[in-house]
C-alpha cells in the first residue's frame, strides 16, 4: 500500500530539489568560459608559428642569446636603468623613478589579474613539441608581463632620459621575441604585453606631468 506523503514534504523536497541545481549552476562563470573558448581558438590558430619559432630556438646559441635576454627582463634591468638614472639626474629624477616604481607595480597587477582569470596554458604545456628555453616565473600565459614591462618602461625611458632610446627600444623588441622562441608564450600574448605596456607607460607620463 502507498503512503501520500503530507504536502509540507512534498514542498520541502521540491525546495530541496531546487537549491541543488542553483549548487550545480552556481560554478559556472558564463564570462570564463566564453573567455576560455576564445583562448581555446586562439591556441589552435598560432600554435603553428608557435612550433615554427621554437624549432629556430633550438640551437644552442640562439637559445643561449634568448633566455639571457628574458632572465634581464625578470625585472633586474630596469632597477639598474633607474639607479642610472638618479646618478646622472641626482635628486631631480625622484619624481621619475618613483613613477616607473608604481607603474611596474601596476602592471604587475593587471597582468596577474588577467593570468589567474584567463588561465591560458604556456604553449610548452599544450604542445609536447615545444621545447621551453627557460624556466617561466609563473604558471599562464596571458599576456606577456616580460613584454609589459619593457615597452612600458621604453616608452617612459623615452620620455624622461632620452639617451637611453638606443638601448631600451631594441631590448624591448627582443624580449617580446624571446618570449615566443622560448616557448613561453604565444605571439597574442607578446602583441597583448605591447598594446598595454604602452597604454601604461603613456598614462604614467601623462601622471607625471599633470602631478609633478
Amino acid at each position: 500500500m502507498t503512503i501520500v506523503a503530507p504536502w509540507s514534504q512534498k514542498i520541502q523536497a521540491g525546495v530541496n530539489l531546487l537549491t541543488r541545481f542553483r549548487q550545480r549552476l552556481a560554478p559556472v562563470n558564463f564570462r570564463v568560459l566564453l573567455m576560455n573558448s576564445v583562448m581555446q581558438i586562439l591556441d589552435e590558430a598560432e600554435i603553428a608559428y608557435c612550433l615554427r619559432i621554437n624549432k629556430f630556438g633550438r640551437r644552442r646559441w640562439v637559445r643561449q642569446f634568448f633566455s639571457c635576454i628574458s632572465k634581464l627582463g625578470d625585472g633586474g634591468i630596469y632597477a639598474v636603468l633607474a639607479l642610472l638614472m638618479l646618478l646622472i639626474y641626482g635628486t631631480s629624477a625622484y619624481d621619475e623613478v618613483a613613477v616607473m616604481a608604481v607603474t611596474a607595480v601596476t602592471g604587475i597587477m593587471i597582468y596577474s589579474a588577467l593570468k589567474k582569470t584567463l588561465m591560458r596554458e604556456r604553449p610548452y604545456i599544450s604542445n609536447g613539441h615545444i621545447l621551453p628555453g627557460t624556466a617561466p616565473l609563473d604558471r599562464y600565459s596571458f599576456p606577456s608581463g616580460h613584454t609589459l614591462h619593457a615597452v612600458s618602461f621604453s616608452v617612459m625611458l623615452s620620455h624622461f632620459a632620452p639617451f637611453f632610446v638606443p638601448f631600451v627600444l631594441p631590448f624591448a623588441a627582443l624580449v617580446a621575441l624571446s618570449r615566443i622562441v622560448l616557448g613561453l608564450h604565444y605571439p597574442s600574448d607578446v602583441l597583448a604585453g605591447v598594446l598595454m605596456g604602452f597604454a601604461l607607460g603613456s598614462a604614467a607620463i601623462s601622471v607625471h606631468a599633470s602631478v609633478f
